[in-house]
Protein backbone atom coordinates (compact mmCIF):
# COMPACT_ATOMS: atom_id res chain seq x y z
CA UNK A 1 0.00 0.00 0.00
CA UNK A 2 1.09 3.68 -0.35
CA UNK A 3 2.66 5.27 2.80
CA UNK A 4 0.63 8.02 4.49
CA UNK A 5 1.38 10.94 7.49
CA UNK A 6 -0.24 10.95 10.66
CA UNK A 7 -1.82 14.22 10.70
CA UNK A 8 -1.02 14.55 14.39
CA UNK A 9 2.89 13.86 14.65
CA UNK A 10 3.49 13.71 10.83
CA UNK A 11 5.03 10.31 11.08
CA UNK A 12 4.74 7.52 8.55
CA UNK A 13 2.01 5.15 8.22
CA UNK A 14 1.77 2.63 6.00
CA UNK A 15 -1.18 0.12 6.08
CA UNK A 16 -0.21 -3.82 5.87
CA UNK A 17 -3.38 -4.43 3.21
CA UNK A 18 -5.22 -2.71 1.34
CA UNK A 19 -8.86 -3.78 3.13
CA UNK A 20 -7.63 -1.71 6.63
CA UNK A 21 -10.30 0.88 7.54
CA UNK A 22 -8.13 2.06 10.69
CA UNK A 23 -4.88 1.77 12.03
CA UNK A 24 -3.03 3.45 14.87
CA UNK A 25 0.23 5.53 14.94
CA UNK A 26 2.96 4.00 16.67
CA UNK A 27 4.90 6.96 17.06
CA UNK A 28 1.85 9.39 19.20
CA UNK A 29 -0.82 6.26 19.94
CA UNK A 30 -3.25 8.19 17.51
CA UNK A 31 -6.13 6.54 15.91
CA UNK A 32 -6.25 7.25 12.52
CA UNK A 33 -9.57 6.06 10.11
CA UNK A 34 -8.34 5.96 5.84
CA UNK A 35 -10.51 7.61 3.69
CA UNK A 36 -10.19 8.44 0.50
CA UNK A 37 -8.90 11.48 0.67
CA UNK A 38 -5.75 9.91 3.09
CA UNK A 39 -6.37 9.65 7.14
CA UNK A 40 -8.36 11.43 9.59
CA UNK A 41 -8.06 11.50 13.29
CA UNK A 42 -10.48 9.37 15.41
CA UNK A 43 -9.08 9.69 19.13
CA UNK A 44 -6.68 7.46 21.28
CA UNK A 45 -5.43 4.24 21.05
CA UNK A 46 -5.88 4.01 24.82
CA UNK A 47 -4.36 2.12 26.75
CA UNK A 48 -2.79 -1.95 26.49
CA UNK A 49 -0.84 -3.02 29.33
CA UNK A 50 1.37 -5.74 28.32
CA UNK A 51 0.34 -9.14 29.78
CA UNK A 52 1.96 -12.51 29.20
CA UNK A 53 0.38 -14.13 25.75
CA UNK A 54 0.24 -16.93 23.19
CA UNK A 55 0.70 -14.26 20.53
CA UNK A 56 0.25 -11.11 19.73
CA UNK A 57 0.47 -7.97 17.52
CA UNK A 58 2.44 -9.02 14.18
CA UNK A 59 3.17 -12.97 14.59
CA UNK A 60 2.15 -15.43 12.34
CA UNK A 61 -0.36 -18.28 13.71
CA UNK A 62 -0.47 -21.81 12.06
CA UNK A 63 -3.39 -23.27 13.14
CA UNK A 64 -4.56 -26.88 11.34
CA UNK A 65 -3.40 -26.06 7.89
CA UNK A 66 -4.00 -22.17 7.81
CA UNK A 67 -1.39 -19.58 8.12
CA UNK A 68 -2.90 -16.38 9.51
CA UNK A 69 -0.96 -13.12 10.24
CA UNK A 70 -2.21 -10.69 13.33
CA UNK A 71 -2.65 -7.17 12.41
CA UNK A 72 -4.52 -5.78 15.19
CA UNK A 73 -4.91 -5.83 18.76
CA UNK A 74 -7.78 -4.52 20.85
CA UNK A 75 -9.04 -5.32 24.27
CA UNK A 76 -12.49 -5.10 25.96
CA UNK A 77 -13.08 -4.80 29.58
CA UNK A 78 -16.29 -6.18 31.05
CA UNK A 79 -16.06 -5.04 34.68
CA UNK A 80 -14.14 -8.45 36.69
CA UNK A 81 -11.84 -8.69 34.14
CA UNK A 82 -11.08 -8.34 29.88
CA UNK A 83 -10.54 -10.21 27.18
CA UNK A 84 -8.44 -9.94 23.55
CA UNK A 85 -9.99 -9.69 20.35
CA UNK A 86 -7.11 -9.95 17.18
CA UNK A 87 -7.65 -9.17 13.99
CA UNK A 88 -5.86 -11.14 11.30
CA UNK A 89 -5.70 -12.34 7.61
CA UNK A 90 -5.32 -15.73 6.59
CA UNK A 91 -3.13 -17.46 3.84
CA UNK A 92 -5.83 -16.58 1.11
CA UNK A 93 -6.00 -12.33 2.89
CA UNK A 94 -9.66 -12.75 3.86
CA UNK A 95 -9.70 -11.37 7.46
CA UNK A 96 -10.82 -13.51 10.62
CA UNK A 97 -10.92 -12.55 14.56
CA UNK A 98 -8.76 -14.22 16.65
CA UNK A 99 -11.19 -13.97 20.75
CA UNK A 100 -8.70 -14.94 23.88
CA UNK A 101 -10.64 -15.16 27.32
CA UNK A 102 -8.60 -16.35 30.21
CA UNK A 103 -7.00 -19.00 28.00
CA UNK A 104 -9.87 -19.55 25.82
CA UNK A 105 -9.50 -19.18 21.74
CA UNK A 106 -12.60 -18.73 19.44
CA UNK A 107 -11.53 -18.30 15.30
CA UNK A 108 -13.98 -16.73 13.79
CA UNK A 109 -15.59 -15.07 10.39
CA UNK A 110 -17.58 -12.35 10.03
CA UNK A 111 -21.01 -13.17 8.62
CA UNK A 112 -22.55 -11.71 5.25
CA UNK A 113 -26.09 -9.70 6.68
CA UNK A 114 -27.73 -12.45 4.31
CA UNK A 115 -26.50 -15.38 6.41
CA UNK A 116 -27.43 -13.86 9.65
CA UNK A 117 -29.20 -16.35 11.78
CA UNK A 118 -32.78 -15.89 11.44
CA UNK A 119 -35.09 -15.83 15.00
CA UNK A 120 -38.63 -14.67 16.55
CA UNK A 121 -38.24 -12.57 19.58
CA UNK A 122 -35.50 -11.36 22.15
CA UNK A 123 -32.40 -13.59 22.37
CA UNK A 124 -31.77 -14.29 26.32
CA UNK A 125 -29.74 -16.61 28.00
CA UNK A 126 -30.95 -19.99 27.55
CA UNK A 127 -32.58 -18.88 24.34
CA UNK A 128 -31.80 -21.63 21.47
CA UNK A 129 -32.22 -21.18 17.83
CA UNK A 130 -31.50 -23.08 14.56
CA UNK A 131 -28.53 -21.89 12.36
CA UNK A 132 -27.89 -23.89 9.09
CA UNK A 133 -29.60 -27.15 10.68
CA UNK A 134 -27.83 -26.62 13.90
CA UNK A 135 -29.31 -26.09 17.32
CA UNK A 136 -27.18 -22.52 19.34
CA UNK A 137 -28.40 -21.76 22.88
CA UNK A 138 -27.32 -18.78 24.00
CA UNK A 139 -24.57 -19.40 26.76
CA UNK A 140 -23.38 -15.75 27.11
CA UNK A 141 -24.73 -12.01 27.25
CA UNK A 142 -23.15 -9.16 28.69
CA UNK A 143 -21.59 -5.89 27.67
CA UNK A 144 -17.90 -4.89 27.10
CA UNK A 145 -15.70 -1.54 26.86
CA UNK A 146 -13.06 -1.33 24.47
CA UNK A 147 -9.99 0.14 26.86
CA UNK A 148 -7.25 -0.02 24.23
CA UNK A 149 -6.07 -0.42 20.06
CA UNK A 150 -3.15 -1.33 18.53
CA UNK A 151 -2.08 -1.83 15.24
CA UNK A 152 -4.79 -2.00 12.04
CA UNK A 153 -8.15 -3.15 11.39
CA UNK A 154 -10.82 -3.97 8.96
CA UNK A 155 -13.55 -1.60 10.34
CA UNK A 156 -13.90 1.15 13.46
CA UNK A 157 -13.58 0.32 16.88
CA UNK A 158 -13.75 3.43 19.48
CA UNK A 159 -11.64 3.25 22.74
CA UNK A 160 -14.39 3.88 25.38
CA UNK A 161 -17.29 2.95 23.42
CA UNK A 162 -19.76 0.11 25.08
CA UNK A 163 -20.72 -2.96 23.13
CA UNK A 164 -23.29 -5.54 23.82
CA UNK A 165 -22.39 -9.33 23.19
CA UNK A 166 -24.18 -12.38 22.77
CA UNK A 167 -22.50 -16.08 22.65
CA UNK A 168 -23.85 -19.02 21.40
CA UNK A 169 -22.79 -22.29 21.35
CA UNK A 170 -23.51 -25.09 18.75
CA UNK A 171 -24.34 -29.08 19.48
CA UNK A 172 -21.76 -29.71 16.83
CA UNK A 173 -19.21 -27.40 18.61
CA UNK A 174 -19.05 -24.58 16.54
CA UNK A 175 -19.62 -21.27 17.76
CA UNK A 176 -22.12 -18.20 17.01
CA UNK A 177 -21.53 -14.93 17.95
CA UNK A 178 -23.19 -11.13 17.97
CA UNK A 179 -21.95 -7.95 18.72
CA UNK A 180 -24.26 -5.01 19.15
CA UNK A 181 -23.63 -1.12 19.06
CA UNK A 182 -27.05 0.40 19.97
CA UNK A 183 -29.54 -1.36 17.18
CA UNK A 184 -26.24 -2.17 14.52
CA UNK A 185 -25.75 -5.70 14.57
CA UNK A 186 -22.62 -7.92 13.31
CA UNK A 187 -22.86 -11.34 13.74
CA UNK A 188 -19.84 -13.89 13.56
CA UNK A 189 -19.32 -17.80 12.76
CA UNK A 190 -16.58 -20.08 14.53
CA UNK A 191 -14.88 -22.53 16.35
CA UNK A 192 -13.11 -23.41 19.59
CA UNK A 193 -9.27 -23.73 19.01
CA UNK A 194 -7.08 -25.98 21.32
CA UNK A 195 -4.38 -23.25 22.66
CA UNK A 196 -1.64 -26.42 22.36
CA UNK A 197 -2.11 -26.61 18.90
CA UNK A 198 -1.67 -23.16 17.70
CA UNK A 199 1.73 -22.88 16.03
CA UNK A 200 3.29 -19.29 16.63
CA UNK A 201 6.21 -17.60 14.28
CA UNK A 202 6.78 -13.98 16.32
CA UNK A 203 7.15 -11.09 14.62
Amino acid sequence: MSEMHCPNCGDLVSPAIKSVKMITCASCTTTLLLEDAGLRLAGEQGVLHDVPMLFGLGDSLRIGKTLYEVLGHARFSYGRGSWDEFWAIDDQGAPVWISVDEGDLILQRVLARTDWPKYDGYLRLGSTLLYQNEAFRVDEVGTGTCTGLRGSFGHELTVGERYKFLTLQGEDGRVLSAEIEGAQYEWFIGHWVDPFEVEVKPA
